[in-house]
């Protein structure tokens, strides 16, 4: 189901300050057929908002919500052919597990009435879609939080849905669990072939399962795209700290005579950019230790932390916006460390600049 987002607004008003909070502020966009679109932001930034506004719990302020030509903008939610996932399960506990998931079926009347068998039936194929299916006479006391999430997949997909809305549906889980629930979640949709929005603020959860990332704050969508893409290219100072995990690594910087400085080091050319201020910005992995690279840059070695295949090195420069500075280098360059300074090498497509106040990039 093509999904088409025009002009959507959603202001909440302010009795405290008799002002508005613009929620949701003009998002414009196509979730194409089958996609698996993660809303990714920071909290506040409106993507649990925009959630609400498709399923139908919320009525936009303004602009529209298509799916596929319908014109679903104010539509009932139990009109919309939606399957919602929680954050919180939100499963009936004195119910099982098969109950719970032939929930939604009980509700239907007229020609789309059920019977038992057919409800059943459809249950028991969800669920061993989701692969629980051995656990369908166990009440939801009785499961581990992976199993609880998965009755709570498998009752929004027991509908059809013509779309699946999750709402930070692994922010319950433990580390390994999340990763593990997050690769079923891509399988179970791939699948379905369900078109899907997912929301988190879990970025390297977004990057690794979705066809296409939706990078917002404030309201307002800053960039959207292939989640490598978007790592790779980003349009601005907040999309480029927000994506990475280690975060990236910022400095206070200028461009004078066509050449980036962080202090009184030139790292790198730059033609073509005139002189001025800016934020120099280099991934973690945009260091190297080998000693080819043409452009240079000296920090203060802190220590280095070994990891197996790659090393962190984690440095200080007295211009970088946060206390440390960490390179991740190929653990095979770790004999190239020695003394109390580091001189790494740069790569070039690692490094962006931005503008000071505004934030944007500068391209060169």
């Amino acid at each position: 189901m093509k999904v088409t987002l025009k002009n959507l607004t959603k202001i909440f008003p302010n009795k405290k300050t008799k002002s508005e909070v613009i929620a949701v502020n003009n998002f414009d966009y196509v979730i194409e057929d089958g996609e698996l679109i993660g809303l990714l932001g920071p909290s506040g930034c409106g993507k649990s908002t925009t959630l609400n506004l498709l399923s139908g719990l919320l009525e936009p302020t303004s602009g529209s919500i298509f799916f596929g030509d319908d014109d679903v903008t104010m539509l009932p939610a139990e009109s919309r052919g939606v399957g919602l996932v929680f954050q919180n399960y939100a499963l009936y506990p004195h119910l099982t597990v098969l109950q719970n998931i032939t929930f939604p079926l009980e509700n239907r009347k007229g020609k789309d009435k059920l019977s038992k068998e057919q409800m059943v039936e459809m249950a028991t194929e969800v669920a061993r879609l989701v692969q629980i299916d051995g656990l369908l006479d166990r009440k939801p006391s009785e499961l581990s939080g992976g199993q609880q999430q998965r009755v709570a997949i498998a009752r929004a997909l027991v509908k059809k849905p013509r779309i699946l809305l999750l709402d930070e549906p692994l922010s319950n889980l433990d580390a390994r669990l999340r990763l593990q629930t997050r690769e079923e979640l891509r399988r179970i949709q791939r699948s379905t072939g369900i078109t899907t929005v997912f929301v988190t603020h879990d970025q390297e959860e977004a990057m690794s399962i979705s066809d296409k990332i939706v990078v917002m704050k404030d309201g307002v969508v800053h960039q959207t795209g292939a989640p490598q893409e978007v790592y790779d290219d980003p349009i601005n100072y907040f999309v480029a700290t927000f994506l990475g995990t280690p975060p990236i690594n910022c400095f206070d910087g200028c461009v004078k005579d066509g050449k980036i400085s962080i202090g009184d080091e030139a790292i790198m050319d730059c033609a073509g950019v005139s002189d001025r201020e800016v934020i120099v910005a280099i991934r973690p992995e945009g260091f190297s230790l080998d000693g080819d690279e043409k452009q240079v840059f000296t920090c203060e070695l802190s220590r280095v932390e070994v990891m197996g295949r790659d090393m962190s090195v984690v440095a200080m420069h007295e211009k970088c916006k946060s206390p440390l500075i960490r390179a991740i280098i190929d653990s095979d360059n770790l004999k190239n460390l020695n003394g109390d300074k580091v001189v790494f090498g740069l790569k070039p497509h690692k490094l962006f600049i931005f503008e000071k106040e505004s934030g944007e990039r500068i391209r060169f």
